[in-house]
């Protein structure tokens, strides 16, 4: 949840780009964020990596390209609401491919660290340059959609473009079970173990629901699972 008074981490602000802008739209203290990257047409945005932080992509509405690693010929396209994971260090850059529409994309950061970005291509000129600084933060619009952590017994849902979101904490598989299979799922409180304790799957990671139904069945939770659930309306 987002504090309205904190002035760190570029909270409450919107985050100008070459490529469109971008904003925090849910953060766990420095554990986890989410943030809304809006992709103007046929921009994109640099071809970068990050040293710690694990990052994952949400495509929201439109058909996004996305390269991954430095050859280009690993570009593939990617349909609404497919799910991407990128490792500390491997390259990655995001395509508006549209000629019209902006493309709209939820980025998972684990943890919360905005400045953690290398840049190893650049068409606008930044690739030496370190994240953007106080000059290019904007206030933000009464319109900003921000997401909110539910309390332990309810759902908070969101509707963006054609899509529901849902975030609310789980306790048993029947709570999942009403989610369409080939719906997307992210975790962002919680984990499941094994019997010996080891961790099978923590916050951060982003799955296809159907694959959290089958390991909840599987193993068990260390606490509650907080999740965030995106389905076509």
């Amino acid at each position: 949840m987002l504090n309205p008074k904190s002035k760190k981490n570029y909270e409450n602000s919107n985050v100008i780009k070459p490529w469109g802008n971008e904003y925090v739209i849910y953060q766990d203290k420095k554990k986890i964020a989410l943030t809304l990257l809006k992709i103007n047409p046929k921009k994109e945005t640099s071809l970068h990596c990050h040293s710690e932080k694990k990052t994952g992509f949400i495509i929201l509405n439109i058909k996004a390209k996305v390269q991954v690693g430095i050859y280009k010929k690993n570009t593939l396209i990617y349909n609404p609401i497919s799910r991407l994971i990128f490792r500390p260090g491997l390259f990655h850059k995001l395509i508006n491919p549209s000629n019209k529409k902006e493309l709209y994309v939820l980025e998972l950061e684990t943890p919360y660290k905005k400045k953690d970005v290398i840049r190893f291509e650049d068409k606008y000129g930044r690739r030496s340059k370190p994240y953007e600084g106080k000059s290019f933060l904007q206030k933000m619009s009464k319109n900003n959609l921000f997401f909110k952590k539910p309390k332990q017994n309810s759902s908070n849902i969101y509707k963006f473009k054609n899509l529901k979101i849902t975030l609310r904490y789980i306790n048993k598989i029947n709570q999942i079970k009403k989610y369409k299979k080939n719906s997307t799922t992210a975790i962002l409180d919680g984990s499941l173990k094994n019997k010996k304790g080891q961790k099978i799957i923590s916050y951060g990671e982003i799955i296809k629901t159907e694959t959290l139904q089958i390991l909840l069945k599987n193993f068990k939770q260390n606490k509650k699972l907080l999740i965030m659930q995106i389905e076509n309306k």
